[in-house]
């Protein structure tokens, strides 16, 4: 990773934004402070930023939207901050491709922490992808999973993914038969860091199966081992 990161703000309060530029210069990164999506779009021109801190509650394109148009544009790393703290607005936020999510008021070492330890990951994931054949295509059950096109076909029919979707069922199809915990799943799901005790893991789960199984109630495809984690019940093929 290189020393010097450069962080794009996304925050419309004025004092906050200085604050927080500030407190990345001191640790040696390199802060765009903007105010809103329209100037965050602006900034993107010219930037090609490691990360961005994106704040929830913005006037104009709120930041719910804007991840979810980032996230469809590239994988740049989003922590995404606001003042709400209901779990809905923290997994729907991941569920749209945030790689964190940090609540305000934050302590300012645990902000620092959390963009070294999302950027660190980052180029893990990008290094990972290089050494990957250029063509991942995989056969499960009746599905074809194209990781590159970020397609899911049942037959001839799209099913469509959120990036929650698409990054769990990868980490699935990555680790066939095997029973992987909830950290590990949380970890491998984009490598997201999400709160110790944090259930929105099952609700991802059962938001994929809804999409997968021919019973959700009853699942063949992810199964729930008890005391375990999850187990994703079948063989995975690769195809040329």
């Amino acid at each position: 990773m290189k020393s010097e990161l450069d962080i794009l703000v996304v925050e419309d309060d004025r004092e906050l934004g200085e604050l927080v530029s500030a407190l990345l210069k001191r640790e040696g990164m390199q802060p765009h402070w903007v105010a809103d999506g329209r100037a965050m779009d602006e900034a993107l021109k010219r930037l090609r930023p490691d990360l961005i801190l994106l704040d929830l509650m913005l006037p104009g394109e709120d930041g719910l939207s804007i991840c979810r148009r980032l996230r469809a544009q590239g994988q740049v790393p989003i922590i995404m901050l606001t003042a709400k703290g209901d779990d809905i607005d923290r997994i729907l936020g991941l569920e749209l491709g945030a790689d964190d999510y940090l609540p305000k008021p934050f302590n300012p070492r645990e902000l620092v922490a959390r963009i070294r330890a999302v950027a660190r990951r980052s180029v893990v994931d990008a290094t990972e992808a290089a050494a990957r054949p250029s063509s991942e295509r995989l056969r499960f059950d009746r599905f074809l999973f194209d990781l590159d096109a970020r397609r899911l076909l049942d037959g001839s029919e799209a099913i469509e993914l959120s990036a929650g979707d698409f990054e769990l069922l990868r980490a699935f199809v990555r680790h066939p038969l095997r029973v992987l915990s909830r950290d590990q799943l949380m970890e491998s799901a984009r490598s997201r860091s999400w709160d110790a005790y944090d259930r929105s893991i099952d609700v991802a789960v059962v938001r994929l199966r809804r999409k997968l199984e021919r019973d959700p109630l009853k699942p063949e495809l992810i199964k729930t081992v008890r005391n375990g984690g999850y187990l994703f019940a079948v063989p995975v093929e690769r195809l040329p």
